[in-house]
């Protein structure tokens, strides 16, 4: 039997445990910046926690599809055996301790789920409104639990949260063209392809040629305006929160800027932000020390 104590121990190390792997993982934004207030740092990093770990079985080469989904199954039954206070290991056990305390809608742990399991299953898409049921799951529950950490629980704001996710997931698809393509993924919609007159030659080749500037230079658009109805976010936004979405969104914004410098070539030059530029940018969305 665990005591009050043992537990509390156990949460502890969890905890840390999370906060040290989100530290250490590259994103174009920290996960776990300064800016997070101390008491939800925590949270923050057992969140993460998850959709790595998810993430990391999506996209483990080695193994067959039929393992993949076996694991990502086991991942939500795990889940839902910590519920039922049937503890796997300690991260699950401060998963649920976080979701408990935080009043954390279950379902948009199920809902990244899916997105990894389509994954596996699903290379490439026929249009962009199956893109955008794909961010539905990847990318909008990630900002919607961030504004219930923060106690933000409102249809306007998880609209325009949802904008800036999936601008920030369609960025994000830009961006790895070609480490996506290395993966047997295509995130640029089938009917879109066809309309610029692209074929997968040119990802094969390592083709930039006028043809897929232009598809690329129509994503570049489309997410852009994403990001500008998103940013109505912003006012709805206090203190810390605030800066950190704005500068998350000033993110997205460079690496669109770095495509159109780089003439819309995706596949030869991946845009990627250095540490130098992310204090640049976050001095120039607002922040002030």
């Amino acid at each position: 039997m665990r005591t009050k104590g043992s537990e509390n121990i156990l949460l502890e190390a969890a905890y840390n445990k999370a906060l040290r792997l989100a530290k250490s993982h590259y994103e174009n934004f920290p996960v776990v910046s300064f800016l997070i207030p101390g008491k939800l740092r925590k949270h923050v990093a057992i969140i993460y926690w998850f959709a790595r770990t998810a993430d990391d079985i999506a996209d483990e080469s080695e193994q067959s599809e039929g393992l993949k989904l076996e694991k990502l199954n086991e991942l939500e039954l795990n889940l839902k055996k910590s519920f039922r206070e049937e503890i796997i290991n300690e991260y699950f056990f401060a998963l649920v301790h976080t979701i408990k305390e935080c009043d954390l809608t279950v379902k948009y742990f199920s809902d990244l789920l899916c997105a990894f399991k389509q994954d596996v299953i699903k290379s490439k898409y026929k249009n962009y409104d199956e893109l955008l049921s794909y961010c539905k799951h990847s990318a909008n529950p990630v900002g919607r639990l961030i504004l219930e950490l923060f106690e933000l629980r409102d249809d306007n704001a998880y609209k325009y949260s949802d904008d800036i996710c999936t601008a920030l997931q369609l960025t994000n698809f830009l961006q790895d063209t070609m480490i996506d393509y290395k993966k047997g993924r295509i995130y640029y919609p089938q009917s879109e392809m066809k309309k610029f007159d692209v074929t997968e030659k040119s990802f094969e080749e390592k083709e930039n040629n006028h043809n897929f500037k232009q598809l690329v230079k129509f994503s570049v658009d489309r997410i852009q305006s994403l990001f500008d109805t998103g940013k109505k976010l912003l006012p709805m936004l206090k203190g810390s929160l605030k800066t950190e979405i704005g500068w998350t969104v000033a993110g997205g914004e460079e690496i669109l800027e770095q495509i159109r410098k780089k003439d819309y070539d995706v596949i030869n030059n991946r845009p990627k932000l250095s540490k130098f530029k992310m204090i640049s940018i976050m001095m120039k969305s607002g922040f002030n020390f």
